[in-house]
């Protein structure tokens, strides 16, 4: 039984499929999840009991996501220990990623939260949180 509140699915527009599987799909492998279907304008990444669409149908109106304007700011996941985040981050550029606040990088979430924060072309932005509890790799 999935318990209640527990997020569902979430459902991205993307403006170009082929973009957004780049590097959300690749994102999203390296996080557990598996395709779980595919169509000519989207695909599903299913882990556990929710999942993430990335659809670019024709419904689609603006060429790029702004994190910065009501809606959507950013998709955040558990990414296990300082070390994995670490890894993911050195690997992101070769799949569309760029760091954010790279200034303030792995602390910009604050000096107990270790995290990173990525956007990729379309301006979509994900938060790859470490678990301090996980001893250090």
């Amino acid at each position: 039984m999935t318990e209640r509140g527990a997020i569902h699915h979430v459902e991205l527009w993307v403006p170009d499929l082929a973009v957004a599987s780049a590097s959300i799909g690749w994102l999203l492998g390296e996080l557990g999840y598996t395709v779980a279907d595919t169509w000519a304008t989207g695909e599903s990444w299913g882990r556990r009991d929710a999942y993430v669409v990335l659809e670019a149908g024709p419904d689609v109106t603006s060429e790029r996501h702004e994190r910065r304007r009501p809606g959507l700011n950013h998709l955040a996941f558990h990414a296990g220990a300082i070390a994995d985040v670490d890894n993911l981050v050195e690997r992101a550029g070769r799949h569309g990623w760029y760091l954010l606040f790279e200034d303030r990088h792995p602390w910009a979430g604050g000096p107990r939260h270790y995290a990173a924060y990525l956007e990729n072309a379309d301006g979509f932005e994900v938060e790859l949180v470490a678990d301090l509890q996980i001893a250090r790799g």
